[in-house]
């Protein structure tokens, strides 16, 4: 997969390769993203997918436009790009399943002074909540609603999905080192399901070599899905 993103500013890391890995489309239904940037996590869905039917909502139009760019190298005309903002998005009609990496800094810290990563990290204390409910009313009954969020947002997390009706079924672990708390997790919601709430074993992303581990590099370099 070729990949364009900007040399200076918020780049991308492996949160959107995990991300897409997780989403359980299968030929012929369609996707959403939120917030996709440069269109990484659509564009690695696609080359697990060929033929992917996806739309990414971005509010930043030059990255939209480099999305657009990155579709067009890898030869997939089934994915495109739209600005807008989240908390009023576009018609974009129905989806099989929706998903993102939002904004989740919400006043902690020190703000970066690069404006791409500051829009990128930092959010709204409802951001998450707004994210939610936009993403949940264009999933369809029975479609799946997926974030990947630092740990200590489960709880906000799972608040929402469950406001946006996609009740919350399973989170996934994401550990750093084997023996470490997780910084990030998986979040799955499924719309209108009444199954119990499910807390799967998780992935170990490094050894204590501080490389990635097999399972992860699976993932990551070969394009194998990641179950929820």
């Amino acid at each position: 997969m070729r990949y364009i993103q900007p040399r200076l500013g918020f780049r991308s890391g492996i949160e959107p390769v995990l991300l897409a890995a997780s989403v359980p489309v299968r030929p012929g239904e369609r996707v959403l993203e939120g917030g996709a940037g440069a269109g990484a996590a659509l564009l690695c869905l696609a080359a697990r997918l060929p033929g992917l039917q996806g739309v990414g909502i971005e509010r930043d139009a030059a990255l939209v436009a480099l999305a657009e760019q990155n579709a067009a190298a890898n030869h997939w005309p089934g994915l495109r790009f739209q600005t807008g903002d989240m908390a009023s998005p576009p018609d974009l009609g129905m989806f099989d399943h929706a998903f993102a990496n939002p904004p989740y800094h919400s006043g902690q810290g020190t703000p970066s002074p690069d404006l791409s990563r500051q829009a990128a990290k930092r959010g709204t204390e409802d951001l998450l909540a707004i994210w939610a409910a936009t993403l949940g009313r264009r999933v369809r009954p029975g479609g799946t609603l997926t974030f990947i969020l630092p740990a200590g947002l489960l709880p906000r997390a799972t608040v929402a999905f469950a406001a946006a009706h996609c009740q919350p079924v399973a989170m996934l672990p994401l550990w750093p080192k084997f023996g470490t708390a997780a910084k990030l997790v998986l979040l799955r919601g499924i719309k209108g399901s009444k199954a119990p709430f499910r807390v799967l074993p998780g992935l170990v992303l490094h050894n204590l070599a501080n490389e990635f581990t097999p399972q992860a590099e699976a993932i990551l370099r070969d394009g194998l899905g990641l179950s929820l």
